[in-house]
């Protein structure tokens, strides 16, 4: 049984000085790095974190897929035995766990098939929410996932990737971990909807909930076979792409933890197709690590990166062959460890998000 992390993570003080990755810029300008103080623990959450633990959960993730007519979409059988599998996950490692209902409109997608809103007036829809019982509520570091796949395979790659990269973290932070901050995880469901489960979410906190939450780190599709290194936030013209205020250096810290990785990040905008978006759009600072999906790789890409030029990141993007065979497991390693570090980093974290 592995060991949390929680009552061995001791913060200690340093003066933050980020050093910009210069291809980052916020709004299409260069963000300069701030000048508070804070608290970042000592590294063992990114140290104890990898893939061989996470894999573990893609291949309890496969075989619900199996056991459930070859998908995880929301709603189905699938979909509810996923949601049970982490929330046990996380209620063994210590955290308080709930699943809160949502209902999505019946004119959620217009262009949906009439078997698909029928598939969506049956069952139960439930996102999974985590919280650490220990550190400031009012500083929250939040972090989500997307649970679902598509009705046409067991989606292992998009998300349970980034599903199994939240639970390998979680568990070896533990539910009471010694840092300032608190940390929440969820896990959404109806992602392939059109961010239904995140939505809903987002539109019903209130004010204040809102303001609680520091930052949100999306993980999707990050193990992709021909993977890139993508980290969307702090770019663009417009705010949908760049993201709100602070959004531009929590992109530059998950890129720079993934640069220590030993990998060369992209940087790119948002572009309102994952769980991110209701967080962009409620200015909520934010950012996403990313492998990329049914683009081609280009050849510039293919020096940084490695990997097959003219071939998209992920060949099983929305198909039936996205089994746990489609999983670059050197790719999920890297971003585990790069989300780790950040968590770490921001959950230490005592300043203000500004840029």
């Amino acid at each position: 049984m592995r060991t949390p992390l929680a009552g061995r993570l001791l913060a200690k003080r340093f003066c933050v000085g980020l050093v910009a990755l210069g291809t980052l810029a916020a709004c299409g300008g260069t963000a300069s790095p701030p000048t508070t103080t804070a608290k970042a623990a000592d590294g063992q959450l990114s140290r104890a974190v990898g893939e061989a633990a996470a894999y573990t959960h893609l291949e309890a993730l496969q075989k619900i897929a199996d056991d459930n007519g070859g998908t995880r979409v929301t709603p189905s059988p699938g979909y509810d035995a996923s949601v049970e599998y982490v929330v046990k996950v996380l209620r063994d490692a210590g955290y308080e766990v709930s699943t809160p209902t949502y209902r999505p409109s019946s004119d959620s997608d217009s262009s949906d098939s009439d078997g698909d809103r029928a598939r969506r007036g049956q069952g139960s829809y439930r996102n999974v929410i985590a919280q650490s019982r220990t550190g400031d509520p009012n500083r929250t570091v939040f972090l989500g996932a997307h649970l679902d796949s598509v009705k046409e395979g067991p989606g292992i790659n998009d998300n349970g990737s980034g599903v199994a990269a939240l639970l390998e973290i979680a568990t070896r932070l533990g539910g009471s971990p010694n840092l300032p901050n608190a940390v929440r995880f969820a896990f959404w469901g109806s992602e392939e909807d059109g961010m239904v489960g995140s939505d809903y979410y987002v539109d019903n906190l209130s004010s204040q909930q809102r303001r609680q939450i520091m930052l949100y780190l999306n993980l999707d599709m990050v193990a992709s076979p021909n993977a890139g290194y993508f980290v969307h936030g702090g770019r663009g013209k417009k705010n949908r792409e760049a993201g709100p205020a602070g959004t531009a250096t929590v992109a530059r810290v998950m890129s720079e933890q993934l640069t220590k990785t030993g990998v060369t990040v992209q940087p790119i905008p948002f572009v309102e197709d994952s769980d991110y978006d209701p967080f962009v759009k409620a200015g909520i600072p934010s950012a996403a690590p990313f492998t990329g999906d049914e683009k081609e790789k280009t050849s510039e890409q293919a020096k940084s990166w490695g990997g097959t030029v003219d071939e998209v990141f992920d060949k099983c993007y929305h198909k039936s062959c996205d089994t746990i065979k489609n999983i670059n497991r050197t790719a999920l390693d890297h971003n585990i460890r790069a989300t780790a570090a950040t968590v770490e980093y921001f959950a230490s974290y005592n300043g203000t998000l500004t840029e």
